[in-house]
């Protein structure tokens, strides 16, 4: 059951995704799929709206489609009311299995999983299951994150809650502990002996795309920081777990997040808001010129942040995180500076400085690993250069297409819970991140920078890097 079914979530990446599963022998031959939204358009317009879709989004054969369109229902209603869950209910048998998928603005999560409950569509049976799945935003601050998971958990188990963050169905994030933990020369220098800093960065050209009056009451941190970059930077800072189990994976990550330590809003976080520019060929307003977006605005676009985390691998190692709307160039990738070798043999040589060893994680828009190293420059004196050798998915293994969702709705129908935030992990990320909220909504003279659409970022980033003699990673080559 997809609630949300005629929207653009569903198109785009839900429904693909589903398609792929079924190429892959991965779905049932008694699968159903149950959209439910608030449009009148019936079995026969929600299955054209999905042919359209499948059309558009990735193709496939005519059999794929024609398989989907040939279990698919309809029900239309409004999700405050009663009636969509009795139709719901009088299309699920009690000893079916069940998906609920919210793919559904966060205002409508609690409205719609109280109406579950009520409708007793989330009990389950002895050899059944009923699951719910909601996408972030999982609330706008620590108190309403809290709120929500208390609200859930009324109408349902924790266990039976998927929270879905889908950065994490990427391949080269399910990486990170691949090679972090199946390799033996990397696990004995991922500590603060050998590791300098670390960088997480997320940059977006796009600006926010017609969601100017949404966007504007969430802004960079809301929106990306404690979902997308603490996941990221959970995983690159957890200890190994016992086991590969979803409750050992999450007891790590939820670590690594209570480890953090209290951030200064003034001296750890930049916060700014992109100008006119240019991005690419094109020219684009600036964020306060954006449509349904106020004039004096002060949500940011952009924040950049310093973090410790006080545990005894990483005390004393900064992780520089930062994520931005209008730059210069789509990027999404972790990089890991390792400390710099002594200097002492190369003395009484031109070598003046080595280049820096670092491990970097490519995960959008290319996937890959590149590792960087310091070489000889061919010639009859000693100079040195740093040389890159790279990994990329697309050039050691036949990617299939992929909306990235694929590997997690096939989690949820397994029960497998490891890729999935459950409410502590969720609370303790907006609990380092409120004390930066309340500082910017009640001291209003906390400066909000701008910088230009197109570029790398705010000057008031590179200071933040400057201070401790280190300086971001270019996103523009």
């Amino acid at each position: 059951m997809i609630f949300g079914a005629t929207g653009d979530l569903t198109r785009r990446l839900l429904v693909p995704a589903l398609r792929n599963l079924r190429r892959n022998g991965l779905l049932p031959d008694d699968f159903a799929l149950i959209g439910v939204a608030s449009r009148d358009i019936g079995d026969d317009g929600f299955r054209e709206h999905l042919r359209k879709g499948m059309e558009q989004f990735g193709g496939g054969a005519r059999d794929d489609i024609d398989w989907f369109l040939q279990r698919t229902r309809y029900v239309s209603g409004k999700f405050e009311g009663p009636e969509p869950y009795k139709a719901v209910a009088a299309l699920l048998p009690a000893e079916r299995n069940a998906l609920f998928y919210l793919a559904t603005p966060p205002t409508e999560f609690q409205v719609i999983a109280r109406r579950l409950g009520k409708a007793d569509l989330l009990r389950e049976g002895e050899n059944t299951f009923r699951r719910l799945v909601i996408e972030k935003p999982f609330g706008h601050d620590l108190p309403s994150a809290a709120a929500l998971d208390k609200r859930l958990l009324r109408v349902a188990h924790e266990d039976q809650i998927f929270r879905i963050d889908h950065y994490l169905g990427k391949e080269t994030v399910q990486n990170i502990l691949v090679l972090r933990f199946a390799n033996g020369f990397v696990e004995p220098l991922w500590n603060r002996d050998h590791i300098d800093h670390v960088q997480i960065t997320v940059a977006e050209t796009v600006g926010v795309e017609g969601r100017g009056k949404s966007y504007n009451g969430t802004g960079a941190l809301r929106d990306m920081v404690p979902n997308h970059l603490f996941q990221l930077l959970s995983l690159i800072a957890m200890e190994p777990p016992s086991h590969l189990s979803a409750g050992a994976l999450r007891a790590e990550k939820a670590k690594v997040l209570h480890a953090v330590r209290n951030l200064d809003p003034r001296l750890d976080v930049v916060r700014a808001q992109y100008g006119a520019g240019r991005v690419g060929d094109a020219a684009v307003p600036a964020y306060r010129g954006e449509p349904d977006v106020p004039t004096d605005s002060s949500s940011e676009t952009y924040v950049a942040m310093k973090l410790g985390i006080d545990n005894w691998r990483w005390v004393g190692v900064p992780f520089y995180l930062r994520t931005g709307k209008r730059l210069g160039r789509r990027r999404t990738e972790i990089t890991v500076q390792f400390r710099q070798a002594p200097l002492a043999l190369f003395r009484d040589t031109p070598v003046e400085r080595l280049p820096p060893n670092d491990l970097t994680l490519h995960i959008q828009p290319e996937e890959g690993v590149q590792l960087r190293f310091g070489v000889k420059i061919p010639g009859p004196t000693v100079r040195i250069d740093g040389a890159d050798m790279k990994f990329n998915y697309s050039d050691v293994f036949e990617a299939k297409p992929s909306t990235g969702y694929e590997t997690l709705i096939y989690d949820c129908m397994m029960g497998d819970a490891s890729l999935f935030q459950p409410a502590e992990t969720i609370e303790a990320g907006w609990g380092v991140i409120q004390p930066i909220l309340d500082a910017w909504e009640n001291d209003r003279d906390i400066p909000l920078a701008i910088y230009d659409a197109g570029g790398m970022g705010p000057k008031e980033a590179d200071e933040l890097l400057a201070r401790d003699h280190r300086r971001w990673r270019r996103i523009i080559r």
